[in-house]
């Protein structure tokens, strides 16, 4: 690729990251009509991130037209509107309002001179970042190796844009002559409702009759069982009931429990059931990671008892309780011989025969005896979702008759009614993740839980058997109103095709592309073998639809990218490389098709944080990404050498592997941004509260000039721009929990835009001392800030790093004093400290005065807008006391982001997140101060 000058686009700059993390884990809440419940995806990245990135990436910085924005502060404003257009698109209830996605639309088509460049992602995933490109306006190519994916992303962006201003083809639309065009998909939606229903009032019809009613009449939502194991002492031998909690409700003035009645007058004591209502309390749970205990004999049973009667086809089910529906909300009964007899003696007519893996990350039900994925699900559910799928086919093909009565080519009809199978078979999936023998009973919200709590498939020994024609959660109509309303609101608003492809591979569509993308994380989910649990059904219905697609039993294994030692016999080293040099050849393939007017932007996500002498990305996902944890017993199946730093190896080698494979494939990473979703005043610990979700990494493709450079070179650059960086930041309000993290992509810039950077001696300096030499200029360039304080905030600052506001020895604050040129008299007149019997302290906030003397200190202002911001007066109060002392707003906030950076260090959890808020809140505060300022009275 040719040396191409560029413009430096806002994502290169700076960005509302406040507002962008708020509309994330707001996004957490949202369900209806929201794109992640179409079909179940892991480690989804949320739209409001997506939507800005987007934004931010086909933008220029206002620093690259000086002829329009001469100055700084021409700058700041044109960023200031630009951010408040991201800040409206990225509200989730504004993502179909035509006037302001349109509004977005115009600025991009207005920076790219009317010829925006199509959206690439070549690991699409669950859709987030090409759903929200097409929303854009962008014609968008998603592509990934997973079909499940690839079908997540054809619902999502393809077969609406294919179908939009379609009327519905069913007979009752075509009856009541709706035959004119609708706006976007909503006659495709209109479609997967009608036809939903008629599979689950067929469904009901053809083995309604396993679903009994409750022996109070009313619907069951749901048969509680537990698993059961014979007991080992020979002179017991009982089925033992294996259970994590007795508890049915926890619900206030609702509660319910099971106790056990155990018959010991049989050759074997006979364990039932019987179900308690209100006051009282249950035994304890009777099994859990070590193992369990008989309730008939009090005796222990082992884990290696269980794993190996699992194995020999000895466990069983008893059931519990039956949970239905009743005037009064839920009802809890105790179990009959009508619902055993119900749920048992049923032979499927199908069963997914294929295999479980051996081993793999997030799987440990195999160690219990199951082998395919047939056997996570018991008779009677295997009954009704093979029912469901096979409806599934039937409902297509009355929708192809009837599209075809309705006027549509045959051509068009089959197509129609191939989309319309897809719909239909995601309504089967979310039923399976319902519907499998792995689902719990949530006791404190009564409903049924997903099987997919995490990105795992761990054994459940409780298990909640939902009801498919309940009115509650779990049953098939709620699975067919959920992917409606995401296909009605589907934006339609760019052309867009998924395709299946391996990212390592050349892309056929290369042209002016704009790349996002969300690779695979090291070896944090392993997204194939866990999509096989939804890949089984849909290769049921759709095989014949998508041959190409479903051409394997399971989904592709050998080309994913990720560093899953399973699959290199218990080889860290060797599941490292291989993650490496695949990413490496991925990124080399997109630094070949890359745009020199566009940055690539890049996710990551993390789940710990041990990198030495470096502020090493660290978080959860909006999905709650883990491996190890949950993968504990599997390890127990690896070869002893294989275990050796298993558990303990660092996620930040995931992290530089990436930055790595990045750099090595000819990239320079000129931006990062830290991408939280999960909320900032959770009861967590300060590191906690540190680390982002994930983080944005923002790239150009390096010149093929790029020189090499020394250690002294690189310290000298980051020494000379780092800080530049840093004010534009804390000018933006990124918050001090953030800005760290943010330091990384102008610090990697300057490291990664050389061919390489070399020691004195010779030797290669690697991506970790990098980012150890980023993280010493960040920290230097906060602490150079002082000396824009006056003394006695200097002071002040140095006796915090010390003594908090805790108190301490007069003869040490002397020292401090001599050092910055100031005295007891000072410090106390202002206020900010006080001294009584030799000791020294700083006053505390609620008793920091108001007088002339104490609004001149930085300190004092920043501590009095803090206490009226967490003490009720919100905003106004913080804003009055910015008012009165307006010219020293500047030292305030960096006043701020220093103290948290000492909270940090001290691990101070509950001031560092005071400082925090602040700088959080700073925009606002500014924007009414300067409003108020003029009814104020200012001291100099």
């Amino acid at each position: 690729m040719p040396d191409t000058p560029y413009r430096k686009k806002l994502i290169e700059v700076s960005l509302p990251l406040k507002e962008i993390n708020e509309a994330s884990i707001r996004e957490k809440s949202i369900r209806h009509g929201h794109p992640s419940t179409l079909h179940l995806w892991w480690s989804r990245k949320p739209l409001a991130t997506t939507r800005a990135v987007l934004f931010a990436s086909l933008i220029d910085d206002p620093s690259e037209h000086p002829e329009r924005f001469p100055d700084e502060a021409a700058q700041t404003k044109e960023r200031t509107r630009l951010f408040e257009i991201i800040r409206r698109i990225i509200v989730w209830e504004n993502s179909n309002k035509p006037t302001i996605m349109q509004e977005a639309r115009q600025e991009i088509a207005a920076a790219t001179k009317g010829k925006p460049p199509a959206a690439l992602d070549p690991f699409a995933g669950g859709g987030s970042i090409p759903l929200e490109a097409q929303r854009l306006g962008l014609h968008t190519f998603a592509r990934d190796l997973n079909p499940v994916a690839v079908l997540i992303n054809k619902a999502l962006i393809e077969f609406p844009y294919q179908f939009a201003g379609k009327p519905s083809v069913n007979p009752s639309a075509q009856a009541k002559s709706m035959k004119s065009a609708t706006t976007g998909a909503h006659g495709l939606a209109e479609d997967v409702s009608y036809y939903g229903k008629w599979m689950r009032d067929e469904a009901e019809r053809r083995i309604g009759n396993l679903y009994p009613k409750a022996q109070s009449g009313g619907a069951v939502i749901a048969w509680l069982w537990a698993r059961t194991v014979p007991c080992p002492n020979p002179a017991c031998r009982a089925d033992a009931p294996l259970t994590t909690s007795w508890w049915l409700s926890k619900k206030k003035n609702h509660e319910a429990w099971v106790e056990p009645i155990i018959d010991q007058n049989s050759p074997k004591p006979r364990i039932s059931f019987r179900v308690r209502i209100g006051g009282g309390a249950p035994a304890e749970g009777v099994i859990n990671r070590n193992g369990g205990v008989c309730i008939a004999c009090g005796g222990s049973i082992s884990l290696n008892h269980i794993r190996a009667a699992g194995k020999a086809g000895h466990l069983g089910a008893t059931l519990l309780a039956v949970v239905a529906e009743s005037k009064n909300g839920r009802e809890y009964l105790s179990p009959t011989s009508e619902h055993i007899r119900a749920a048992t003696n049923i032979p499927p007519a199908w069963k997914p025969n294929q295999a479980l893996p051996e081993q793999a990350l997030g799987f440990s039900v195999q160690l219990y005896g199951p082998t395919t994925f047939g056997d996570l699900f018991t008779p009677r559910q295997l009954t009704a979702l093979t029912t469901l799928s096979d409806l599934a086919s039937e409902a297509a093909a009355h929708a192809e008759s009837d599209a075809r009565a309705a006027g549509l080519s045959p051509d068009e009809a089959q197509r129609y009614a191939q989309a319309l199978l897809v719909y239909l078979a995601f309504t089967v999936d979310r039923s399976a993740d319902r519907m499998s023998s792995l689902c719990s009973w949530d006791i404190t919200r009564d409903t049924v839980s997903h099987t997919f709590t995490r990105q795992a498939l761990p054994m459940v020994w409780d298990y909640a058997e939902a009801n498919p024609f309940s009115a509650s959660s779990g049953s098939f109509a709620g699975a067919v109103q959920w992917v409606q309303k995401v296909v009605a609101q589907s934006p339609c608003s760019a052309p867009a095709q998924a395709g299946q492809q391996n990212a390592m591979d050349d892309f056929a569509d290369a042209r002016n592309l704009l790349i996002s993308t969300d690779p695979p994380y090291y070896d944090n989910i392993g997204y194939s073998d866990i999509s096989d649990f939804f890949y089984v059904w849909l290769r049921r219905a759709l095989q014949n639809v998508f041959p190409d697609l479903f051409a394997t039993a399971l989904t592709p294994k050998a080309d994913e990218l990720i560093a899953s030692q399973f699959r290199f016999n218990g080889s860290k080293a060797d599941a490292n490389q291989f993650f490496e040099d695949g990413m490496v050849k991925a990124f080399t393939k997109l630094r070949a098709i890359s745009s020199p007017e566009y940055p690539l932007t890049v996710y990551y996500a993390f789940k710990q944080s041990d990198m030495s002498g470096g502020r090493t990305p660290a978080a959860t996902s909006d999905d709650e990404v883990d491996s190890y944890d949950e993968d504990a017993e599997m390890m127990e199946e690896l070869p002893e050498e294989a275990k050796t730093g298993a558990k303990d190896h660092s996620q930040s080698t995931g992290w530089e592997t990436m930055l790595e494979g990045l750099i090595r494939a000819g990239f320079t990473i000129t931006g990062s941004w830290p991408i939280r979703t999960e909320l900032q005043n959770r009861s967590r610990g300060i590191n906690s509260n540190a680390l982002a979700s994930s983080i944005a990494l923002v790239c150009r493709p390096r010149p093929e000039s790029a020189p090499m450079a020394t250690r002294r070179q690189l310290t000298s650059e980051l020494n000379a721009e780092l800080p530049k960086a840093v004010r534009t930041m804390q000018a933006d309000g990124v918050a001090p929990v953030d800005i760290a993290q943010a330091c990384i992509g102008p610090g990697m810039a300057i490291y990664s835009k050389y061919r390489e950077v070399r020691e004195a001696n010779g030797d290669h300096l690697p991506v970790r001392e990098a980012l150890r030499l980023i993280n010493v200029v960040y920290a230097e360039t906060v602490h150079n800030q002082q000396t824009m304080f006056d003394v006695e905030t200097r002071w002040a600052l140095m006796w915090f790093e010390t003594y908090g506001f805790n108190q301490g020895e007069y003869g040490k604050a002397e020292t401090l004093f001599t050092a910055n040129n100031t005295s007891l008299r000072a410090v106390t007149e202002t206020g900010i400290a006080q001294s009584a019997a030799g000791k020294l302290w700083l006053t505390p906030l609620q008793e920091l005065p108001t007088t002339r003397a104490a609004r001149k200190t930085v300190w004092g202002l920043t501590h009095r807008m803090m206490n009226a911001l967490r003490n009720g007066d919100g905003i106004a109060g913080a804003a009055a006391e910015l008012s009165a002392a307006l010219q020293l707003s500047e030292e305030a906030r960096d006043l701020a982001y220093q103290l948290y950076a000492v909270c940090e260090r001290k691990k101070w959890s509950a001031e560092g997140q005071q400082y925090n808020d602040l700088i959080n809140s700073w925009r606002e505060i500014t924007k009414r101060a300067s409003q108020d300022q003029p009814n104020q009275m200012h001291f100099n």
